[in-house]
């Protein structure tokens, strides 16, 4: 073999491997034949360019392969990405091409989402759900952005507020706050005399207060004696007994009222008391008849008088009957 032939050769093998690597620079790999085509359509695509790899389930499974616009003049500005597959595993049409970010500083990648429901299985050059997932930025700004929002609000109703309270407060109005403040600092003196006094009233009261709460210790301590001794005595035998003298009470009462004994005859029996009453009449005009005519009880007489007999006439009218 001539030299010419080798050279050629060798400079066959380094087109062929120069090729073969760029190739395999960009993402395609000239050695392995791809199975399988799929394209997945977005209103944008965050970065995402060709080479970068596709995953399922964190598994590479491709690459993306073209990133094209859509030429239906209908859906004009969208972006249509076709993804090669070398891996034959299957899901279903309803499965998710998600663009996801890898990492802060950037790089997207995309990772298919696969749904395992009873639809039909996707097969090469069908189209994928496509959708975009937000990286910490996009989501750190959608959170922010509301909040945004209500700050400026804020901000704009506290300037609305501070120009309607310049405009209340005029000259007179400022005059008088100002009188106001300086009320408040008198004010606030004088509290502060009024704690001075008081704390003064209290350091030469210290003395009486002293006392005043030894002489509660000991009340104390004498009522928790006395505590004492009432628990020690025999307090539920004196309830007892008491408890007992208030039952006979009761039963004495019931006597009585029921007119047993003698004392509850006396209380009960109108007949002693209509014979009492009729003894005290008669008592009472036998001390009037004896007061009017005494010699017909004590008789004494020289001469022989007989006293006038008794009328109860003269008795009621209260006139003597005695000779003259």
């Amino acid at each position: 073999m001539s030299k010419e032939l080798k050279t050629g050769i060798v400079v066959v093998i380094i087109l062929c491997l120069g090729y073969w690597g760029f190739n395999f620079l960009k993402g395609q790999n000239l050695l392995e034949t791809t199975s399988r085509v799929f394209y997945v359509e977005y209103d944008n695509i965050q970065g995402l360019n060709k080479a970068s790899i596709v995953t399922i389930n964190g598994l590479q499974v491709g690459r993306v392969s073209e990133i094209t616009f859509n030429t239906d003049p209908a859906k004009r500005g969208k972006l249509v990405v076709k993804i090669s597959l070398d891996n034959d595993f299957e899901f279903s049409k309803n499965s998710i091409a998600k663009i996801y970010s890898t990492s802060i500083i950037g790089g997207e990648s995309l990772a298919i989402i696969p749904s395992y429901d009873d639809g039909e299985i996707a097969v090469s050059g069908d189209f994928l759900v496509g959708k975009v997932e937000s990286d910490i930025f996009t989501s750190v700004g959608e959170t922010l952005n509301p909040l945004k929002t209500k700050v400026e609000r804020a901000i704009i109703g506290a300037d609305s507020l501070l120009i309607a309270l310049n405009d209340i407060l005029d000259l007179k109005s400022r005059a008088s706050f100002k009188r106001t403040i300086l009320n408040l600092e008198t004010t606030v003196h004088t509290i502060n005399s009024s704690l001075s006094s008081f704390n003064t009233l209290i350091d030469s009261s210290k003395v009486d207060i002293d006392v005043t709460l030894q002489n509660t210790k000991k009340i104390t301590a004498n009522f928790a004696k006395v505590s004492d001794t009432l628990v020690n005595s025999n307090f539920g035998e004196m309830i007892k007994t008491f408890q007992t003298t208030l039952d006979n009470v009761n039963v004495l009462l019931s006597t009585l009222e029921n007119g047993e004994g003698t004392v509850g005859k006396l209380m009960n029996d109108d007949t002693m008391y209509n014979n009492l009453t009729n003894a005290s009449k008669e008592l009472e005009e036998l001390l009037r008849e004896m007061k009017l005519h005494p010699k017909r009880f004590v008789h004494f007489s020289l001469f022989g008088k007989k006293e006038t007999p008794y009328k109860k006439e003269d008795s009621k009218n209260n006139v003597s009957t005695r000779k003259k």
